[in-house]
């Protein structure tokens, strides 16, 4: 019997780029704050290499640019390097023009520090569009991992896959470029947030796993995903944010860690791959 497979991904992005604290930090303040994602990222590669897994970090070029070594250590430790894009600006709320750039320059930069081809890309707040989808087969990606079908999030974007074909839970269209969407769990005509983030943090790790097993049994896979941050309970606080913003950004903080953990450890019956490894098995597949 196939084994399930598990696609664990990681927003390399700091405390300070998310999009819930953007009216307090903008992108022009972001040289004047503590970087701390190298550690905590380091800290996941090490639940990593305890676990044996290997996990698709979608890396923000403007902190591949300051920590290069990290990215490269990411890379030589077995995992998939790709694309976060590079000022954490949603594709909704940019140009044409400035989004091909912003497409470019990340994957050039990327690619120039690990001296590799950089295949995936997910669009910062899960805000993909099919104008940034045409843009992604035209800079030559060949994956995006953005869209987000839980419908209540209104920075969350939108794609039409009826031209693409479904294997397990990614979709291939006609020319060849896939998109792997984050796993949520359906449950009549609801859905509901299954993927990570805060919504990991949030619930009880039983329901969760729960929810995790619901999806596998109807999909074969399933994506997950969480930030270096929220593994760091002793972050800045950032007070002038809204009470929401800040509820859902410092929400169970110092449990993260654990509970990363402990789901890794729950589903060890299931094979865990980086996205293009997913894809790749996929296509030998579907090859006569």
């Amino acid at each position: 019997m196939k084994r399930n497979n598990i696609l664990i991904t990681v927003d390399l992005e700091d405390w300070f780029q998310v999009e819930n604290f953007k009216n307090s930090i903008p992108f022009s303040e972001w040289d004047a704050k503590e970087l701390r994602f190298e550690n905590n990222t380091r800290r996941l590669l090490e639940i990593f290499e305890e676990c044996n897994i290997k996990a698709t970090f979608f890396v923000l070029a403007w902190n591949a640019e300051r920590v290069p070594e990290l990215v490269r250590d990411i890379y030589n430790l077995g995992h998939e390097i790709a694309s976060h894009g590079y000022n954490h600006h949603l594709c909704s709320d940019t140009t044409i023009e400035d989004l091909r750039q912003d497409l470019q320059k990340s994957k050039s930069v990327l690619e120039e520090i690990i001296g590799s081809p950089v295949l995936g890309y997910r669009a910062p707040s899960f805000s993909i569009t099919g104008q940034a989808i045409s843009l992604l087969k035209e800079i030559g990606y060949t994956y995006d991992s953005s869209y987000n079908n839980f419908g209540l999030n209104h920075r969350h974007g939108s794609l039409d896959l009826s031209q693409y074909r479904k294997k397990s839970f990614a979709y291939k269209d006609p020319q060849g470029f896939w998109e792997l969407p984050i796993s949520n769990l359906t449950i009549g005509k609801m859905t509901f947030p299954w993927g990570g983030g805060g919504y990991f943090r949030l619930l009880n790790r039983t329901l969760f796993r729960i929810g995790v097993q619901r999806i596998l049994k109807k999909e074969r896979g399933y994506m997950f995903y969480i930030h270096p941050w929220e593994i760091d309970p002793n972050q800045p606080l950032v007070s002038d944010a809204g009470f929401f913003f800040r509820f859902r950004h410092y929400l169970n903080l110092g449990k993260c860690e654990s509970k990363l953990s402990s789901f890794i450890e729950s589903f060890q019956d299931c094979s865990f791959l980086t996205c293009s490894q997913y894809l790749k098995s996929l296509d030998n597949i579907q090859k006569p």
